[in-house]
């Protein structure tokens, strides 16, 4: 025992010995040293744990412990003042902190530290200090190891690469959501970051309630080892616990209260570079599956169609015209410009006209169509007197043709509507461009500074493949671009067989069937690829700034849908490019809005929710009346003047009956959503809106099919098979949607508690087979919509209905 004398105070340093508790007093005047030594292994690792109480609180001044290491000083006051939000100060007597020890090149050393205890108040202060190793202060691979921690009591342990493991996930679980804690992942370094204050200074770092996981990557350590520290926070708001009361005093100290929380760990080796190429192969197998398939299917109905336009030279013309018509019963999806006899589309004609038409025969109209190639205008078919004239006639009937809404110019519309598909490629580069561009600063963000909290993972099965965190939820959004793009050669097929089908001057191509315009189609393909894009996009750092990203091009695909539908008996009067851009450029406005604004905001409800009710008006009006109407100032006094003509001085019932069933169900549906929306208020506003969307397609949609099998219509073999096969796959697709592995609505913390491990070969999760499914049952969806209408296809158009 060595005393001296340092001005006025006393030094006295002592001999000190681990697992054995040290009761004693410090003051201004005295200061007390106590030595330690301990022998240091290369190649074993050893915690030491330094534990301190103060029994007496100093009214002045705290307790000054300085640990003194060999590269190394640990220093902490006691009490142990630890900030929360608005600068709220929380008082802790009960310290334990763990030493970092500091490296050695010999096989076996003795160290040596001190731990100084100093004060500079004047009042003696009792406290007791006691130093022990740590057991198991080295982490095992597949061994669950368990400890208590709390804001002044942080825990932290080493892992050790083992050989032959690159890549690591190190999980923590907890069997109760708070008090809020931190896991954290550092290297081998002095010293250690391990307080709520400054445990986001280096490494890698998430918040968690009950479940965290972080991926570990030798190459990121180059000591081939890292500690992983556990701190609990202070308070619990940033786990979404509640908040504190503001302090009237702004040094008032408040009791924080017991925040010791129980903990497991586990590290497991992570999949194989074999896993990653397995999962690979998988995705890319599945899809290109669907190119032979149709490849195959396109090949049998080619070959049977050749079979049946082989003439036998002693066949009659007579016979020729039935093998011609019965040609047509095996048309394919990817093949429709087959030849067909003027007598078989004759034969066709004479169905049953259930609206009480007189037939007409194609005789008059089977002219040769030799246009001039000069270039025309939408515009130009319409400045013909004789057409203004008869607008309002031909559009008031009470039962409608397709022949009386298909009289505009083809080429006319062909240009109409392929604007369809160069606007929607043009909004796809110039809003894929920054996205791409904003996601890569996302992701270097999370990388450079370790917070993990920045993107919402599910954690247990996110494979990282270079600077990509989460390669697995990217991987599977492949279906989309390569479905997309093979249902863009479907279309070219049936595009270029059309044409040449026009070229020939042939009956069926010029005056049957529903008109063949392609420009939505194209632009539907190029949706579904783009979506494909954006949602890898959106899962490179998912969160709620960029969820847009993931939905944007589902609300142009859902739009786009119901404006193929309508645009099949309705070819004149359908929506233009522009108008229709301009309003799903609304939807994606009011998403953006609703995800920004609309987390409980009441006013944002109700203004919304007015106008989904004013839109959906506007919208049946539009429909009912086939856009025979003006929105003006005197829209007010037609509208009493037909309540009190139909309604009040004589019950009438409406004049078109299918389509005001269609609507008022539609309107039932919508209000029912908007009141939906303003009761409930749902914080994720963008899938609340994908959702109204998606209903009105379903709706429209099984209204399509109800009129076109009660118009004795029929669906041939393959639309249904792709119904059948859509709908089940859409079924699968919707369950694995709503399994919810991580939901940006809430905290990251709160976020993970919904993470779930792998279940497709060890790399795919819930949310990647729905990636599969969505993708699969989408490219379905748009099959149906090309092929639905092919039994029509040797049909004169003033025998198809318009419903």
């Amino acid at each position: 025992m060595v005393l001296r004398n340092w001005e006025t105070t006393n030094v006295l340093q002592k001999d000190a010995e681990f697992d054995v508790t040290y009761n004693d007093t410090v003051t201004s005047e005295n200061q007390t040293i106590y030595a330690f030594n301990h022998t240091v292994s290369r190649n074993k690792t050893e915690g030491v744990r330094v534990t301190v109480d103060v029994l007496t609180q100093a009214s002045e001044s705290p307790i000054l412990f300085v640990v003194r290491q060999k590269q190394a000083v640990l220093s902490f006051q006691v009490p142990l003042i630890l900030r929360g939000l608005y600068q709220r100060k929380y008082p802790y007597n009960h310290i334990g902190r763990t030493l970092c020890q500091p490296p050695t090149v010999v096989a076996s050393e003795t160290q040596y530290f001190y731990v100084d205890v100093s004060t500079l108040s004047s009042q003696g202060t009792n406290f007791l200090l006691r130093v022990s190793r740590v057991e198991h202060f080295t982490l095992q691979t597949d061994k669950k190891f368990s400890f208590t921690a709390s804001p002044s009591q942080p825990q932290y342990f080493k892992y050790v690469f083992p050989e032959g493991v690159d890549t690591v996930i190190v999980k923590v679980n907890a069997d109760m959501s708070f008090p809020c804690s931190v896991m954290s992942i550092q290297d081998i370094l002095c010293p250690v970051y391990d307080l709520d204050n400054n445990v986001a200074f280096i490494g890698i770092y998430q918040t968690m309630t009950t479940k965290g996981a972080i991926t570990v990557q030798r190459k990121d350590f180059p000591s081939n080892s890292f500690y992983v520290v556990m701190v609990v926070k202070t308070e619990d708001e940033a786990c979404g616990g509640p908040l504190r009361y503001y302090p009237l005093s702004p040094d008032q100290l408040i009791d924080a209260g017991n925040r010791t929380k129980r903990l497991d760990v586990v590290v497991t080796p992570a999949i194989k570079t074999e896993i990653y190429v397995f999962g690979m192969l998988f995705c890319l197998g599945i899809f290109l599956s669907f190119y032979v398939l149709i490849l195959i299917v396109a090949c049998v109905y080619n070959r049977r169609a050749k079979k049946v336009f082989l003439e036998p030279p002693d066949m009659s013309p007579a016979e020729t015209g039935k093998m011609a018509a019965s040609a047509y019963e095996y048309g394919s999806f990817a093949d429709n410009g087959s030849t067909v006899s003027s007598e078989a589309v004759t034969d066709s004609a004479t169905s049953t006209d259930n609206y009480g038409y007189i037939e007409r025969s194609l005789d008059s109209v089977g002219r040769s169509r030799q246009e001039s190639l000069s270039s025309v205008e939408e515009d130009d078919y319409d400045t013909l007197d004789d057409i203004e004239s008869d607008k309002n006639i031909v559009r008031t009937k009470k039962y409608l043709c397709v022949s009386d809404l298909a009289r505009k110019d083809k080429r006319i519309l062909s240009k109409k509507y392929q604007i369809y598909f160069w606007n929607i490629a043009t909004i796809a580069v110039f809003y894929a461009l920054p996205v791409i561009q904003l996601v890569i600063t996302y992701q270097t963000v999370v990388n450079v500074t370790g917070n993990q909290d920045i993107c919402y993972y599910n954690f247990l099965c996110a494979h990282p493949l270079g600077a990509l965190s989460s390669f697995n939820n990217i991987l599977s959004n492949l279906g989309y671009v390569l479905l997309g793009l093979l249902f863009l050669l479907i279309v070219l097929k049936r595009d270029i067989m059309h044409n040449r089908a026009l070229v020939r001057n042939e009956i069926n191509a010029l005056e049957c069937g529903i008109p063949k315009h392609f420009g939505l189609f194209y632009a539907m393909g190029t949706a579904l690829m783009m979506e494909g894009l954006l949602s890898a996009c959106y899962h490179v750092c998912p969160n709620y700034t960029n969820f847009q990203f993931d939905t944007s091009f589902m609300y142009m695909i859902a739009g786009l849908c119901m404006l193929k539908l309508y645009q099949k008996r309705h070819p004149d009067i359908n929506a233009s490019a522009y108008s229709a851009y301009a309003c799903l450029a609304g939807v994606i406005f009011f998403s953006v809005l609703g995800v920004v604004f609309g987390k409980g905001n009441m006013v944002f409800w109700i203004v919304f929710s007015v106008i989904h009710i004013l839109a959906t008006l506007l919208l049946s009006t539009q429909l009912y009346y086939m856009g025979r109407w003006r929105l003006d100032s005197g829209v007010l006094r037609r509208v009493v003047y037909i309540i009190y003509t139909d309604c009040i001085r004589q019950c009438s019932g409406p004049m078109y009956i299918d389509r005001m069933v269609l609507l008022v169900l539609g309107n039932i549906v919508n209000w029912s959503l908007a009141a939906y929306g303003l009761i409930k208020r749902p914080n994720d506003f963008a899938s609340y809106l994908l959702a109204i969307a998606i209903c009105n397609l379903l709706l429209y949609f099984a209204f399509y099919i109800i009129m076109k099998l009660r118009s004795g219509e029929r669906i041939k073999c393959v639309p249904l098979i792709c119904i059948v096969f859509t709908a089940v796959v859409w079924g699968f697709a919707l369950y694995f949607f709503f399994q919810g592995l991580s939901t940006w609505q809430k905290t990251p913390a709160e976020s993970r508690e919904h993470n779930r491990e792998c279940i497709l070969l060890s790399f795919f999760d819930d949310h990647d087979i729905w990636h599969f499914l969505s993708s699969i049952a989408m490219f379905g969806s748009f099959l149906v919509l090309l092929t639905m209408d092919d039994d029509l296809d040797a049909v004169q158009r003033d025998k198809i209905y318009v419903f």
